[in-house]
């Protein structure tokens, strides 16, 4: 049960990175925090199957802190990548 209070966190600052980084227009509203989420998840579920307890600091850390990381480095590259991907359909074009 407490890998919901990781995802929820999680989530929540996904949403808060999603208005963090620039060109929201080029992106889906719930890209961040999905990307945030899933890999909470999945770093949450690592570390217990490695043998780190509920009660450690280093699967909070990781799980929350370390999945809003990934999710904000993600959501960066995947807006660059949309922005250039559209200047060159507009070049391809000749808009």
């Amino acid at each position: 049960m407490y890998i919901l209070l990781a995802l929820i966190g999680a989530c929540a600052l996904g949403i808060a990175v999603h208005f963090m980084i620039a060109d929201r227009d080029l992106r889906g509203v719930a890209l961040a925090p999905a990307i945030a989420t899933a890999a909470s998840a999945i770093l949450y579920t690592s570390l217990q199957w490695a043998g780190v307890g509920e009660d450690s600091i280093w699967l909070w850390l990781a799980s929350v802190l370390g999945a809003v990381a990934i999710a904000a480095l993600a959501t960066w590259a995947l807006t660059r990548l949309r922005r250039r991907s559209d200047a060159a359909a507009r070049a391809a074009l000749g808009i």
